[in-house]
């Protein structure tokens, strides 16, 4: 990489000369303009041509991907092991074949918005999944306020004391962020997720004063919504099985019919505007897995609502104690999930051995 590195300033300082002896009776203006073009095309042109020739990249990288191109991703990392929908304009490409070391990408209009990597493995160069706040401190300033500046708009994000201790954000460089989520009950990172600022602004997971525009909110067709709800229950299957990995808990199996009773749930929630374990009708868990003719010999549930996407769900639930107990319990072997706009719901049971 050193040396890559060092070729890479050899090539420029070679440019600058041959510009300066070829445009010094020009324009200046113009010259010093394209000069810069040039020089970032070509040193774009050559770090790619170094990706290409070092092979995939360790995952310590993930932060120079912000801004990449869905091309380079796909030559490089391989195809994702599936494409879920989000909310916001971007496409979730997902690598999960790795519960030590997870990944999802967010593609809009070819270009990578966003990424989150989680994983008992993973490590985010200067940071790595388990670090304590203090070690992270380190490397990023924390601070309750962060300020975007997009041409001649503002936006400063207010943190709560809350946000401080679960989920600060930190300025990367000018334009990208990360959002540290941690482990409230071991004070440990749990998860990072890059994002650009057009794309937290979509997501507006804190309180916001601005100056200029917000993005407007997502407007999705019921088709459109079911893909996003589908993707984000594939979401919450994966990361409930790469925290349970984190913590030495078995995986728990996929139960459609589990799913069902659990989509039937959310989407009751939130087409009658309210939120708890009992429906309006005064049926519980026990009942509504009953009328699916659900068997099992223990079952619990977690819930949430109005988290901007699975990610902020699963951190929400791992940072609750009762929602946690039910997320790493060694007892159950199934779960069943159901997505209905932005309420969450998910179904713990333990079956017999078949």
């Amino acid at each position: 990489m050193r040396i890559v590195k060092v070729s890479m300033i050899i090539v420029i300082a070679m440019m600058l000369s041959f510009l300066f002896l070829e445009n010094r009776d020009g324009n200046d203006h113009n010259f010093v303009e394209g000069m810069y073009r040039n020089i970032k095309e070509k040193t774009t042109e050559l770090e790619e041509k170094a990706m290409l020739e070092k092979g995939p990249p360790a995952k310590e990288e993930l932060l120079q991907w912000i801004g990449k191109s869905s091309n380079k991703l796909a030559e490089i990392y391989g195809e994702p092991n599936r494409i879920d929908q989000s909310a916001y304009d971007y496409q979730w490409w997902v690598y999960n074949e790795d519960y030590d070391q997870y990944v999802q990408f967010g593609i809009e209009e070819e270009k990578i918005v966003t990424i989150f990597a989680a994983g008992k493995n993973m490590q985010v160069d200067p940071l790595s999944i388990g670090q304590s706040q203090e070690e992270v401190k380190k490397h990023f300033p924390f601070t309750d306020e962060i300020t975007y500046q997009a041409g001649v708009s503002s936006y400063t994000f207010h943190m709560t004391e809350e946000d401080m201790k679960t989920r600060p954000l930190v300025r990367w460089k000018n334009d990208v962020f990360i959002q540290l989520y941690f482990d409230s009950f071991t004070d440990t990172l749990s998860s990072i997720r890059i994002i650009d600022g057009e794309t937290l602004l979509k997501h507006r997971p804190y309180e916001i004063v601005y100056r200029g525009n917000l993005p407007d909110e997502p407007y999705l067709s019921d088709e459109e919504w079911r893909e996003v709800e589908t993707g984000m229950e594939r979401q919450i299957l994966d990361l409930t099985n790469v925290y349970r990995n984190y913590h030495g808990v078995s995986p728990l199996k996929l139960d459609e019919a589990v799913s069902e009773v659990a989509y039937l749930h959310s989407k009751d929630m939130g087409e009658n505007e309210y939120f708890s374990h009992v429906s309006l009708n005064g049926d519980g868990l026990k009942e509504r897995l009953a009328k699916n003719e659900v068997y099992y010999i223990a079952a619990g549930e977690n819930i949430a609502a109005q988290y901007p996407d699975a990610i902020a769900a699963m951190e929400g639930w791992q940072n609750s104690k009762g929602h946690r107990e039910a997320l790493f319990s060694k007892e159950y072997t199934h779960i069943g999930i159901g997505v209905f706009r932005l309420y969450y719901t998910q179904n713990f049971l333990t079956k017999a051995a078949d």
